[in-house]
C-alpha cells in the first residue's frame, strides 16, 4: 500500500499561517534553521554535530525541503572531497525575528519542562522579545 504524499502546500486557501507552517514543519527544521542563524555558514558534519539525535537520512531530507522551499542555499564547491555548505537564503532570513521570539519564549517557560541547555551565541537574543502585536480581529 502506497502512503498518500501531501504538498507542503495543502492547505486552506487564504491561509497563511498554516501555509508558514507548513513550511518550518519538521521535527527538525527549525533547529537546522536555528544554528544556520546562529553560526551562518555551516556544513553538514557541523550541523550533524549541533544536532546529535537527529539520523544522516532525516537530517539530509530535511536540508533538502528547506533548500526546495528557498529557506537555506546549498553550495557545492568542485574539489575532492566535495565540500558542501549551507546558510540561510535572503528568504530564510526573514525568519530571525520569528527563531529569536521562538527562542525567547522557551527560555521564558522552559521552567514547565527543564532546564534550557546554555549554548555559545553572538546573537542579541534578550534585545528582541516579540517584535509584533498579535490582532486577532479581521
Amino acid at each position: 500500500m502506497s502512503k498518500l504524499k501531501h504538498s507542503r502546500f495543502d492547505c486552506v486557501p487564504g491561509c497563511s499561517v498554516e501555509a508558514a507552517i507548513g513550511l518550518i514543519d519538521g521535527k527538525w527544521k527549525c533547529i537546522i534553521l536555528w544554528h544556520l542563524l546562529e553560526k551562518q555558514i555551516l556544513r553538514f558534519n557541523q550541523l550533524k554535530k549541533h544536532i546529535p539525535n537527529v539520523t544522516q537520512r532525516m537530517l539530509t531530507n530535511q536540508l533538502r525541503e528547506l533548500e526546495q522551499d528557498g529557506l537555506i542555499i546549498r553550495t557545492v564547491y568542485p574539489q575532492v572531497p566535495p565540500k558542501v555548505e549551507y546558510q540561510l537564503s535572503q528568504l530564510g532570513q526573514t525568519l530571525t525575528p520569528i527563531l529569536i521570539a521562538l527562542k525567547n519564549w522557551g527560555d521564558t517557560h522552559i521552567s514547565l519542562y527543564g532546564k534550557p541547555i546554555e549554548l555559545e551565541s553572538n546573537l542579541p537574543l534578550k534585545e528582541i522579545t516579540y517584535p509584533f502585536v498579535l490582532s486577532l480581529s479581521s
